[in-house]
């Protein structure tokens, strides 16, 4: 005979819950790296606070205007080389046609956060095991953006001296834009280069493809980069190189969040178990992959012969009368 294992309950729980990681070392850069549930309180406050130091970071940057503008006539006169500046008589067409302009003049300064935020409460709900990471992407393609602000300040087409470029924002009255008007003391005016307008809409374009299920809406998410980068040029706010720099900004974020979380945001679970649901099962004596999963056992073989060798008790059957 061979000999017999006895599996008690806390041997099953032993066999199924990992070693306790270290609080120090590769225990907590694992958790770290492991996509987690989102906290509601948490992320408000990190949103907040980010993009406050995003814009003190932003402005306090030097306006060095002599530089921010040789750096535009230098970047006008390669488009020209290059056969592609086709800003200028883009901004001076649709400038003629005044609901369109000022529709766009709203359109830059409204849907760059509209969209974004809608976009990070519409994954924190329905993909909870997908927003830290793709998070990542846009915190990192925002923190890698302001090295280019800082390294190459960059005067928009609008505030060219030597063109003909229209400031439709200030020709057109638009209310509540930082581009133009009384509120331009309160933005850096030459942090033109990478475009955030085409790197936030372009991550919130390939996130709402990748992840939605209606088609049309699908395609929503494809039109609207395509529109800002209309917007951005058609403004004068941007040359199209702007909008190149953004989308090398946001391949970084893709790059850094690869990296962290060994796979793209998109091709991670859509969800992941709750920790407080986890800790509530392992206090509880399961294991934390069956917390809340109802225990199944084995039906009792009928055939097979009690310990004595007899046949076992069959139930027996009564016939009402």
């Amino acid at each position: 005979m061979g000999d017999t294992t006895v599996t008690t309950l806390e041997g099953r729980e032993a066999a199924v819950l990992p070693p306790v990681a270290d609080e120090t070392g590769r225990g907590l850069l694992r958790r770290l790296r492991t996509p987690r549930r989102p906290r509601l309180w948490f992320e408000i406050l990190l949103i907040a606070v980010s993009y406050w130091t995003y814009s003190l970071i932003r402005n306090a940057v030097p306006e060095q205007k002599a530089e921010a503008l040789r750096n535009a006539d230098w970047l006008w006169k390669l488009e020209h080389h290059l056969g592609l500046a086709v800003e200028e008589s883009i901004n001076h067409t649709v400038n003629g046609v005044t609901w369109l302009i000022v529709g766009m003049n709203y359109y830059y300064a409204t849907l760059h956060f509209i969209i974004t935020l809608a976009v990070l409460v519409w994954l924190y709900r329905s993909h909870p095991g997908r927003y830290a990471a793709t998070r990542l992407v846009l915190f990192a393609t925002t923190g890698v953006a302001l090295i280019g602000y800082y390294l190459y300040p960059l005067a928009p087409p609008r505030l060219m001296t030597n063109t003909t470029f229209i400031d439709t924002v200030l020709v057109h009255d638009t209310w509540g834009s930082m581009a133009s008007g009384d509120l331009k003391n309160m933005s850096n005016q030459y942090a033109a280069m990478p475009s955030m307008h085409i790197g936030w809409s372009v991550w919130s374009g390939l996130t709402i493809f990748a992840l939605a299920r209606t088609p049309w809406v699908r395609i929503l998410g494809l039109l609207y980069p395509t529109a800002t980068l209309v917007v951005i040029v058609a403004t004068a706010n941007h040359f199209w190189l702007d909008a190149v720099g953004g989308l090398i900004c946001l391949a970084f974020g893709y790059t850094v969040a690869r990296l962290w979380y060994g796979a793209l945001p998109y091709s991670l679970p859509r969800t992941v178990a709750d920790p407080r649901t986890a800790k509530r099962g392992r206090a509880g004596g399961c294991p934390p992959a069956a917390a809340g999963v109802k225990e199944q056992h084995p039906m009792p073989d009928s055939n097979r012969p009690t310990e004595d060798g007899h046949p076992p008790a069959r139930p027996r059957t009564t016939t009402k009368p």
